[in-house]
């Protein structure tokens, strides 16, 4: 893509901004323990944090105030390592370990914390708080710049489902965004840029073919359990954690409304 698309990535990836929607979506999350990644998927990540293995509550509450401190601040990656790795040490939760599977019960050699771990972290939370964001900005917007196109990192790093992706254009409204809305996997530095008609036109682009996207069945090793998810995502990230949030307040408005007409004499 042109470098006005690139220069957009690399202000979203450096997290420098510090937009209220984020900041706000990341400070109602609750607190969840949980041994592997299996544990919890798509929206039980946006009602709680978690880091898998830290089966230390206080441990991970002190992740989670960092995690919501860098948000606030608006750290890098490095000042978040900074922070984190000499307490993390401290605390013994540092590179590979025998640990119990408490719910197998059996001993397993696991990795604990690592810089890749933390920036798998870092990058992880920040994405969907701030995807939370730039979603209330794009349905704000939406009535004056009503597409959007999906923008891949064009490297040699790139995964090859993104890069299929890449400049595809849909309608705001369109059900693509509710399964692809990025980020879409582990470290996933994908975006999509808003366009009105006119950028849409100077930029040569025109709304893509209705994707085809194939379902495919996915049991979870943890629980047994079997769910559906488009066969180019990986299980968890076949979700937009903002349209997510919509509707959880959407929720929460019908409830209030409804113990309100109850509560009338």
């Amino acid at each position: 893509m042109s470098s006005s698309y690139n220069d957009f990535l690399e202000v979203t990836a450096g997290f420098t901004l510090k937009p209220a929607q984020a900041i706000r979506f990341f400070e109602r999350k609750g607190l969840k323990l949980s041994f592997r990644w299996e544990d919890m998927l798509a929206e039980e990540h946006d009602a709680a944090f978690t880091v898998a293995k830290m089966m230390n509550r206080d441990l991970l509450a002190f992740v989670a105030k960092k995690t919501q401190q860098a948000i606030d601040e608006g750290q890098t990656l490095t000042e978040f390592k900074q922070q984190l790795i000499p307490a993390l040490k401290k605390a013994g939760w540092w590179g590979k370990q025998n640990i119990v599977d408490p719910d197998s019960g059996q001993i397993v050699k696991a990795q604990l914390g690592s810089a890749f771990r933390l920036a798998t972290i870092f990058r992880t939370n920040l994405q969907s708080a701030y995807s939370v964001g730039h979603w209330q900005s794009i349905r704000a917007n939406a009535a004056t710049s009503p597409y959007l196109m999906y923008d891949a990192v064009e490297d040699h790093r790139v995964r090859p489902e993104p890069q299929q992706w890449d400049g595809r254009v849909y309608p705001v409204n369109h059900t693509f965004w509710t399964t692809h809305f990025p980020p879409n996997g582990w470290n996933c530095r994908c975006g999509v840029v808003q366009l009105d008609r006119k950028e849409l036109k100077a930029y040569g682009l025109k709304p893509s073919p209705e994707p085809k996207i194939k379902p495919r069945l996915w049991e979870n090793p943890r629980t047994g359990k079997t769910r559906t998810v488009p066969e180019d995502l990986d299980p968890g990230w076949d979700q937009n954690p903002g349209q997510t949030r919509f509707a959880i307040l959407r929720q929460l408005e019908r409830e209030k409304r409804s113990e309100g007409q109850q509560q009338k004499p």
